[in-house]
């Protein structure tokens, strides 16, 4: 039987972050057993295929905040996924308590 790669670990892990919450990068590597990789769960966000169903959009940074820059196109539209799954947001960060999955 083939052992899961660190990368399908943290795939199914933000496949598990249900509609409405979000993660952080840390703990996401942290869930997948890796607690010193949130890095890499950036990286493999980054090179995903183009249409995938992976749930990309409810991985933000510790603060609670999107980690693209503001305005931009991907911001934009991580902001609105979110938004559209009832996650609120004051200003720029997103209200942690009530929204990180857990």
């Amino acid at each position: 039987m083939q052992q899961a790669t660190k990368e399908d670990l943290i795939y199914t892990i933000i496949c598990a972050i249900p509609e409405g919450k979000v993660a952080s990068y840390g703990q996401v590597a942290k869930l997948a057993g890796y607690p010193n990789n949130s890095r890499l769960v950036g990286r493999l966000l980054k090179v995903m295929p183009e249409g995938s169903k992976i749930p990309w959009h409810r991985v933000v940074n510790s603060q609670g905040k999107i980690s693209f820059p503001e305005g931009s196109n991907k911001h934009l539209e991580q902001r609105q996924k979110l938004l559209s799954e009832g996650v609120t947001f004051n200003k720029a960060k997103i209200n942690m308590r009530l929204h990180q999955w857990d």
